[in-house]
């Protein structure tokens, strides 16, 4: 017999009643406001097409790999759940099939913050009132499939029912920009911004790399094989990106490494990158050299500069191999802060003109590294816990841990960081909710007073992404 899905109006609250009235009260003040979502991964052409998803696990399932990571733990392969090889057709198999995967191995998620988003998504957005499971799954399939191809269930739509102000997507320098273009010139309100995400043109051991390269001249038009033409062609691009919206770049590199060499040294580094015959050192030290340029051309243009190091991403090579990337194979890695950000800080750290907001995997350097840094630096703030760590214990550790030493107004507040996009209300609802329990203790251990507390639970949620992305 299927059983009822419920959510609790008082999940991830803390179980003392006392503490857990306090949580309520300043979750009553944020629960509603406006969602910022400055920093993720949805796809721009949703919303410049505005066509309808086509069916659950197109859109739930298969581009999330959140969960076929944990399937694919147990067994499950991407191929039964229609995920293409690189540079192919997807393969031919039923979607309903593929739900019926999910459906049937839901119980691995218990606990997960996968469980949680979802059974939001389930509840909310699409009204199901039954847990999910083998018996439900046809159920849930024709539910969620029928609702999709209704107008109220357009993305355009959804993004106003989910109260979203703004949401920002991210694209490679080579990215047309047509869609965020479509955007703009067709009239609808939403905010739809994009960010200048460049990796792929400063990894020397991209796998796209040379043909990106290529891209990235023709799109420019500069001679991006000389140091001068190619730094141009970044600052070419970034005003491309700004008139679009962009308020932000985001570098996901695989160390926080910086450097500051020579103009002399710069070049010939760019010299041995572009005719092949870097080192694996060289490759490091070119990505170091470049963190510290965008955050010059950061002090030029205005935009604020993310880096997200730590993760060694496609660690599973035959998946990589056959799959590409982004198939639920990236893992956490030991990540170091403060001789790394030392050269780019002895340059810019003291200018409060930049803004560069760290994210980490690691969570060890929370209260070690990152927080006395951000605690001090005029140019640093923090991001919020991130990707393995997006998830209530994550977030709880991550305020225990940064809170002491750089407060909380040298943190951004939240962002969802999702190529999800029924999930953003429920990441956003999680993160509320977690916040507001940590200052539920606070007040309740008499070490911040209520009124402050409701006041840093709005400015957590809505005013600090707002100021930290510049989106006032």
């Amino acid at each position: 017999m299927a059983q009822n899905l419920t959510l609790h109006d008082d999940r991830l609250f803390p179980a003392d009643p006392a503490v857990r009235a306090i949580a309520r009260r300043l979750y009553a003040a944020v629960k509603g406001l406006p969602i910022i979502s400055p920093h993720g991964h949805t796809d721009p052409s949703w919303f410049a097409g505005n066509e309808a998803f086509p069916n659950a696990t197109a859109l739930l399932l298969q581009p999330d790999h959140y969960l076929y990571r944990m399937l694919y733990s147990q067994g499950v392969t991407l191929e039964q759940l229609g995920i293409p090889a690189a540079g192919q057709p997807a393969p031919d198999v039923d979607p309903r099939e593929a739900w019926r995967l999910l459906a049937s191995n839901f119980h691995l998620f218990r606990g997960t913050p996968s469980s949680t988003w979802l059974n939001h998504v389930f509840t909310q957005v699409f009204g199901l009132d039954v847990k999910l499971s083998a018996e439900t799954s046809d159920l849930y399939f024709d539910t969620i499939t029928a609702k999709l191809a209704m107008e109220e269930f357009r993305p355009r739509a959804l993004f106003e029912r989910f109260n979203i102000e703004v949401i920002a997507t991210t694209e490679s320098p080579v990215d047309t920009l047509a869609h965020h273009e479509a955007i703009r010139d067709s009239g609808w309100t939403g905010k739809v911004i994009t960010a200048y995400r460049p990796d792929a043109v400063i990894d020397p051991e991209h796998e796209n790399f040379r043909p990106a390269m290529e891209r990235f001249a023709a799109i420019t038009g500069e001679d991006v094989y000389s140091w001068r033409g190619y730094l141009d062609a970044h600052r070419k691009r970034r005003i491309d990106f700004k008139a679009v919206g962009a308020t932000s770049s985001d570098h996901g590199h695989v160390t926080a490494a910086t450097a500051d060499l020579s103009p002399a040294e710069a070049e010939a580094l760019f010299a041995r990158v572009v005719k092949g015959t870097f080192t694996a050192a060289d490759a490091e030290l070119f990505r170091a050299q470049m963190l510290t340029e965008m955050a010059g051309m950061s002090l030029e243009d205005g935009l604020v500069m993310q880096i997200h190091p730590g993760s060694f991403r496609n660690h599973n090579h035959q998946i990589f191999q056959r799959y590409g990337r982004d198939k639920g194979a990236d893992i956490p890695l030991r990540t170091e802060y403060v001789h790394a950000l030392k050269p780019l800080l002895d340059r810019y750290g003291n200018d409060p003109r930049l803004s560069v907001i760290l994210f980490t995997l690691d969570e060890t350097v929370y209260a070690r590294e990152l927080a006395p840094l951000a605690g001090h630096y005029p140019v640093l703030k923090l991001g919020p816990a991130w990707w393995f760590h997006d998830s209530p214990e994550g977030m709880m550790r991550f305020r225990e841990q940064t809170t002491e030493t750089a407060g909380f107004y040298n943190t951004v507040g939240f962002n969802d960081d999702t190529r999800a996009f029924l999930s953003i209300p429920a990441r956003h609802d999680v993160a509320r909710r977690v916040d507001c329990a940590f200052l539920a203790r606070l007040v309740a251990e008499h070490r911040i007073d209520e009124d402050d507390a409701a006041e840093v639970a709005v400015d957590l949620a809505y005013r600090l992404p707002k100021r930290a992305y510049k989106l006032d």
